[in-house]
């Protein structure tokens, strides 16, 4: 691995410092990096290099942020199958796992070939409009239909491999993939799915029919849902941070992507660490009174 690019997200608060003694750090084990050119503005440089470019020559990619910053990385990176290592300095971090005291003892591993990565699904999301696609996206998280504030509710039609499934009157779908099932399909109900399986998580929001709760269907499945509501402010989202509007007859198609991005994960630790850890699993057990 000789060429390494990094990514730092903007507002990080010690981002200057942090970034400097990372280019300092690998510029002594001889690895070249390159920047961004909003990672390089961070240290007052200035690079061409778009998050595209980097990731077709890079050997490794290193994410300074949360996971607002892994996910549009992994936007931009998901064609060229370089590994990826996450360095938490968000909030919560599901996905950037590795904290900064442990970062050069994981690099240094990751340098010299000790390490494991674990394929993250990516979804493929495409809008039809009078059938001509209008849209189409990559989500590491999930897709979601959502309606504006003073919309009303929402009806979406929803079939899967041809099939009507249901119906949904709801403020919103959210259509997640295994890795997004602990973001916004968790809060709306959901259930967590281990990363490793191959599954996608349909979850209404607010569903008017009480009955409607969420579904797991197999990754291989084509949905398709159709937006019935007629002059209403309804969005479709992507991983909460890029979105289009979505007109009466759209169609949303999603299904799994033929490409996925390789997080490396941090040495001694596993998915149920990291759940009991940010979803405060067993805290307060021995406050529990029998």
């Amino acid at each position: 691995m000789k060429k390494i690019g990094i990514f730092c997200k903007q507002k990080l608060p010690v981002g200057r410092k942090i970034l400097t003694e990372l280019i300092q750090w690998l510029s002594s084990k001889d690895r070249q990096v390159i920047l961004d050119n909003e990672t390089a503005k961070i240290i007052g440089e200035e690079s061409s290099h778009q998050g595209a470019d980097i990731a077709s020559c890079a050997d490794l990619i290193i994410v300074l942020g949360g996971d607002g910053t892994l996910l549009s990385v992994a936007r931009s990176a998901h064609p060229f199958n370089v590994p990826i290592l996450a360095v938490n300095q968000g909030s919560l971090g599901f996905l950037a796992e590795v904290t900064l005291p442990d970062l050069y003892e994981v690099l240094e591993n990751v340098l010299n070939g000790r390490f494991e990565c674990e394929n993250r699904m990516l979804l493929n999301a495409c809008i039809w409009r009078d059938k001509k696609k209008v849209g189409d996206y990559h989500v590491l998280n999930d897709v979601v239909i959502n309606k504006g504030v003073l919309a009303r509710i929402v009806n979406l039609k929803v079939q899967v491999n041809g099939q009507y499934m249901t119906s949904y009157r709801a403020d919103g779908l959210i259509i997640a993939t295994p890795t997004g099932s602990t973001a916004y399909s968790l809060s709306a109900g959901g259930p967590i799915i281990h990363p490793s399986m191959d599954a996608l998580v349909l979850s209404p929001i607010c569903p008017f029919t009480l009955t409607n709760r969420s579904i797991v269907i197999p990754d291989q499945s084509l949905i398709q849902v159709e937006l019935a509501t007629e002059n209403e402010n309804v969005r479709v989202t992507l991983d909460g941070q890029e979105g289009c509007d979505m007109l009466q007859g759209d169609v949303l198609e999603v299904k799994k992507a033929e490409t996925s991005i390789k997080l490396i994960q941090a040495s001694g630790r596993n998915y149920y660490q990291i759940l009991r850890k940010k979803l405060h699993w067993g805290s307060n057990v021995a406050n529990v009174k029998r």
